[in-house]
């Protein structure tokens, strides 16, 4: 994929990455938006006039009434065929629903997607999806009192209803069965990093723990959670400091501590990345 073509994806708010934008364009031939790509799925909806689209090597028509998907990392274009063109473009990260408990539904479904193992057809013909993108747009506009827990529910039922009619790529029923075998392995790896994350892990001692070699660990363990060994432990640690930060009296050194880090810096350097907050703002807060 040409990195040129990638589009940045700012966020209004960073630690709720799902945004919508109403898009109006007049006149026939306009360019609605040039070939780019980008790691969020994007979800489009026609509600007046027809667009042609690009889509990976795909060319489609879409037209009033029309619901479109963008699959993560899918260059995609689009040019008006209409003189007046209205349509909702919804962008989530799929990130906002990966949970840090590795369940059946994160390593059946949420990994495989972010990890574009598992692809939707583009073209989405059912009522009942349409409804699901509409209601999460009406809830992101009106931002009402729980507005986040009624668009993070809606989020899994519109992968529902993609899960279960508009697949276009997913694993074998081989690939699957080993799968969850692996998961099966792995299941005590994870256990162990929640349980002993105050101490240090190494990529060895997992491998060691899991009776493999270290490059095939290495490459079972980043298929099963999305993540490298450093990056899900760094990301358990960010995750338990986020739970004292908020709970607990130990000023910010003593849970850099208490979570594994012996670097401050690194520390809140790290945790703004994951959190896009800095730790002391949290302890504010």
């Amino acid at each position: 994929m040409d990195e040129a073509l990638r589009e940045p994806m700012d966020m209004p708010e960073p630690r709720f990455p799902v945004k919508v934008h109403r898009c109006r364009h007049e006149g026939k031939g306009k360019v609605l938006f040039p070939h780019h790509w980008h790691e969020h799925l994007e979800f489009l909806y026609f509600v007046t006039g027809e667009a042609s689209l690009e889509l990976g090597s795909a060319t489609l028509r879409a037209k009033e009434g029309d619901l479109i998907v963008v699959n993560s990392n899918e260059l995609h274009a689009g040019i008006s065929h209409s003189d007046h063109l209205f349509y909702y473009a919804l962008i989530a990260d799929i990130s906002l629903l990966q949970s840090h408990t590795l369940d059946a539904a994160e390593m059946k479904f949420i990994t495989p997607i972010a990890q574009n193992r598992l692809l939707f057809g583009n073209r989405i013909t059912n009522d009942e999806t349409r409804l699901s993108m509409l209601t999460i747009i009406q809830e992101l506009e009106n931002r009402s009192f729980g507005y986040e827990l009624a668009i993070k529910s809606e989020l899994y039922r519109l992968l529902a209803l993609l899960l279960r009619g508009f697949v276009a790529t997913v694993l074998t029923p081989d690939e699957y069965d080993q799968r969850m075998k692996n998961v099966q392995r792995f299941a005590p790896i994870f256990e162990y990093i929640d349980k002993q994350y105050q101490e240090p892990i190494t990529v060895d001692q997992l491998a060691g723990m899991a009776g493999l070699s270290r490059f095939h660990f290495s490459r079972l363990f980043k298929e099963l959670s999305g993540k490298t060994v450093t990056e899900f432990v760094n990301e358990t640690r960010i995750s338990k400091a986020d739970q004292l930060l908020r709970s607990s009296p130990l000023t910010v050194s003593e849970i850099a501590v208490a979570t594994g880090f012996n670097d401050i810096y690194y520390f809140s350097r790290l945790f703004k990345k994951h959190k896009k907050i800095a730790p002391s703002a949290v302890r504010k807060h």
